[in-house]
């Protein structure tokens, strides 16, 4: 092999592996400014869809209204900042593609389930009630398209568990 392929595969080689370890970033990692979303604690409940709740034979547990994050500014803000939230509330965090997720509780007051659910709508992983301005990484463990969030115990409450099912609508 001469000079110049052995260059160019060890660019290709650089460029690969540079561009793989960036796609990787895990949100922790990406660093955002939340200065200014103090007032997020003042921010009112808007229902923009709801998410209903199934055991996994579609029995029906349980229905919330949710707020919708569904572009990366509204994906990492999410309740952070927020003091409370009804039981019947929650917010559904839409993904563009099913992937490995990994969420964590900075500047998050009230303690949260976090239910990771696949593209069938299958729940994946819960962490119940997760630790508020914990920065720990949460992570889906299974490839995930959906998140919802929930006050904590609300998934004990009302028998939740990985295997069940979700739906929702958007408004």
């Amino acid at each position: 092999m001469n000079n110049h392929k052995r260059t160019y595969i060890a660019i290709m080689i650089l460029a690969i592996t540079w561009f793989s370890t960036a796609c990787q970033k895990q949100p922790d990692e990406i660093k955002y400014d939340t200065t200014n979303n103090k007032d997020a604690s003042k921010t009112q409940f808007k229902k923009q869809g709801e998410v209903f709740f199934q055991d996994s034979l579609k029995n029906h547990r349980k229905k919330i209204d949710v707020e919708i994050a569904e572009n990366e500014e509204t994906r990492h803000l999410g309740l952070m900042f927020r003091e409370n939230m009804k039981e019947e509330e929650g917010m559904l965090f839409l993904f563009p593609a099913e992937e490995y997720q990994s969420f964590y509780m900075k500047n998050t007051i009230m303690p949260l389930d976090i239910i990771f659910v696949n593209a069938k709508k299958q729940i994946v992983k819960i962490h119940k009630n997760t630790t508020p301005y914990s920065e720990a990484s949460l992570p889906s463990m299974k490839p995930a398209k959906y998140v919802v969030e929930v006050i904590g115990g609300f998934t004990d409450k009302y028998k939740l568990q990985e295997g069940d099912i979700i739906d929702w609508r958007k408004f």
